[in-house]
């Protein structure tokens, strides 16, 4: 655990550092060290003024570089072109490395990380290579300016740091349960590292990701979210010697009466959400069935030239979604820049820096209000049709943001309300004239919890993440209400969050825990083989040949095979893996010899007894399961599908005087859609 949260924290820096230079390099370079960023080249300039913080001689953009010009038409036009050639090939490469290196490293890989802590495997998703490739190609994405975030891919990240560190110890690496264990807790760590929030990590693994959440499980995931929140913060890849990404002062309390506009963002959050899944999951059908899906690269140049060109124009979404959200969030004090801060001052105003009154908005308040209504729009489109290509993307920043923007123009809007009005009874007792009544700041934070709620249906994990995130610690109970709004909005449409319908999309195993099973039905029910069907395809313990055994591993594409004493007995011996048997069957050819075809296969512990010319018989009880999961055919399927839940089953066999049948995950899946009046044989297992 300590290597997982050291590792993981240290790409994570990586990825920070690079994406922020990367991202600085579609608009310009720094001229004393190509590697810096644009806020690291005018650190060290003697000439950076506070009117114009942002330029420095040190730094230059593309038209001052390569045409010796700063202003005017043609200097933009270069520029929005270097932006452009600059993100295509950013998302290009990404997309390509992907294709041909790590299929497995595209998407938020939340879904698939849920499906294997439910007990199903996926090999090769949390290989080296998709470790590798998965890093790589998220600093190139996140710098593309595509509207996808880094946050839900390092959870991926760290479980293949989490998968690599336990296939080193023998304890973890011939123990799925306690691989899944060490998984847990390698995704408290990401999120730890993602947000710079160890306790939310441990509540997101807790809430989102993990099937089955033990006491140890809890700490182990508490360590490794320290340790990595530790390193962290030794790497300081944030420059402001804080652990959280988004650090805010407010300086003034909430009151009762702004609940109401908090509850409307909640409602907005749950309402986003709910237009977010229902599209991004009929667009992604839509890729899945149709000739679009053949052709990714072509997808992602398109999307990544569309976002580009439509994305520069406004300098809201030129930003980085991360800096958009800090400029967001950020009160207005008397150091602020923005143009969000462009308001009207009183000369006659003598209060200190830190608690500026309320005042009338200036010009340059309402052009930023239209651009960020032109903002919201772009987010909102851009975003269903970016989340699902063939590229590692997250989905908790682009989520907070569209929450963030919206949030902002409330707050704006609330804030201008009692200024001009704050006689009216609604302000009277709380806003009075001259007074710091209302900040818009508040509204964008709320906004954000409330849309990244709607959209991942995240409650007490999703609060606590966004407090540690912030640092607003006074602020949980609006973040609450509109966390708690979010949801019950976004549940009165589908129960399903944005993970869990992903996991539906692409035919994954996977038996949801918030589900109930309520119907009366029996084990006999559901297992196979029915009647009218073929026997049970079973080994004997020691009656079955090598050539037997590999016809039956050719003629079928079970991933196992329960073995018996003999066809006329039925007494269940244990369960042997297909994969284990043809590696075993392989290794014992190569390497023993008198190994042939007629050779007798046996799971006892001594030989059996065979003529004296026979082969050489081959032992293979080491491979064998002596203690697979059973149960009777007259168990109820309620406490069947209760201990494929808690235990991860993939396979569970039925007995009484001895073997009956199987019941696999797919099975009980299957029994579950028929029983809620869907064909079964619409679930699709991809």
């Amino acid at each position: 655990l300590l290597l997982i949260g050291d590792v993981c924290c240290t790409l994570a820096g990586v990825i920070d550092l690079a994406v922020d230079w990367m991202t600085d390099l579609k608009e310009g370079v720094c001229l004393s060290a190509f590697w810096y960023s644009h806020e690291q080249c005018c650190w060290t300039s003697n000439e950076t003024t506070f009117e114009d913080r942002d330029k420095c001689p040190l730094w230059q953009k593309w038209s001052e570089l390569l045409v010796n010009q700063s202003e005017g038409a043609s200097a933009y036009i270069l520029n929005y072109l270097m932006y452009i050639l600059w993100a295509l090939l950013f998302a290009f490469l990404a997309v390509s490395l992907v294709r041909v290196f790590a299929p497995y490293a595209c998407g938020s890989g939340i879904p698939e990380i849920k499906t294997i802590l439910s007990g199903f495997i996926i090999r090769g998703y949390l290989g080296k290579w998709t470790l590798l490739i998965k890093t790589v190609t998220l600093v190139l994405v996140v710098s593309s300016g595509l509207s996808l975030g880094k946050e839900g891919p390092l959870v991926h990240v760290a479980c293949c740091c989490g998968n690599f560190f336990s296939s080193l110890f023998s304890k973890y690496s011939k123990n799925e349960g306690k691989r899944r264990e060490v998984l847990s807790a390698a995704a408290a760590a990401g999120v730890s590292v993602a947000f710079g929030a160890p306790i939310g990590g441990v509540l997101f693994s807790l809430e989102e990701v993990s099937y089955y959440f033990p006491l140890k499980t809890l700490w182990r995931s508490f360590f490794a979210a320290l340790v990595a929140a530790f390193t962290l913060r030794s790497i300081n890849p944030f420059g402001n010697s804080r652990l959280v990404l988004f650090y805010v002062e407010y300086h003034t309390p909430w009151y009762m009466a702004e609940l109401f506009p908090f509850i409307l963002l909640g409602v907005f959050g749950g309402l986003w959400g709910t237009l977010f899944i229902r599209c991004n999951i009929a667009w992604c059908r839509r890729r899945k069935t149709t000739r679009l899906g053949k052709y990714p690269v072509l997808e992602v140049i398109v999307v990544t030239a569309i976002t580009a060109i439509i994305a520069y124009p406004n300098p809201y979404t030129r930003q980085s979604t991360s800096e958009l959200i800090s400029e967001l969030f950020n009160d207005c004090g008397a150091l602020e820049s923005s143009q969000l801060c462009d308001y009207i001052n009183d000369p006659n105003m003598t209060r200190p820096v830190d608690d500026i009154p309320d005042r009338p908005a200036g010009v340059g308040v309402y052009t930023a209000m239209w651009q960020l209504a032109l903002a919201l729009i772009f987010k909102i489109v851009v975003t269903i049709f970016t989340f699902g290509m063939k590229i590692p993307s997250g989905l908790f920043i682009p989520s907070m943001a569209v929450g963030a923007i919206a949030g902002r123009m409330v707050g704006i809007g609330v804030e201008q309300l009692a200024y001009h009005h704050h006689d009216w009874i609604i302000f009277r007792n709380w806003c009075r004239p001259g007074a710091d009544c209302v900040t818009p700041g508040l509204y964008a934070m709320v906004g954000a919890a409330a849309c990244l709620g709607g959209v991942t249906r995240m409650t007490v994990s999703l609060v606590v993440i966004m407090f540690e995130l912030t640092g607003g610690l006074e602020y949980i109970v609006p973040l609450m209400a509109a966390a708690v709004t979010s949801k019950w909005v976004a549940d009165a449409f589908g129960k399903e969050g944005i993970y869990e319908a992903h996991i539906h999309l692409n035919g994954y195993p996977f038996l949801d825990v918030k589900d109930e099973f309520t119907h009366r039905t029996l084990a006999t029910d559901v297992m196979r083989p029915r009647r009218g069907e073929p026997p049970l395809s079973v080994l004997t313990q020691d009656s079955m040949t090598v050539e037997d055994v590999e016809t039956l591993i050719k003629e079928t594409d079970y991933n196992g095979f329960p073995v018996v004493v003999s066809r006329d007995s039925e007494r269940l011996i244990g369960f042997a893996q297909r994969r284990e048997l043809i590696l075993a069957i392989k290794n014992a050819r190569q390497r023993q010899e008198g190994i042939v075809s007629n050779s007798i296969m046996y799971f006892t512990e001594e030989p059996p007894e065979l003529p004296a010319n026979s082969p050489h018989p081959l032992k293979l009880r080491r491979i064998l399961n002596l203690s697979p999961f059973t149960v009777t055919d007259h168990t109820p399927m309620e406490t069947v599908v209760d201990i494929f839940r808690k235990l991860g089953l993939r396979q569970c066999l039925v007995t009484r005087s001895g073997l009956l049948g199987i019941i696999t995950k797919k099975d009980v899946l299957r029994h579950m859609a028929q029983m809620a009046n869907q064909d079964p044989e619409s679930i699709m297992f991809n």
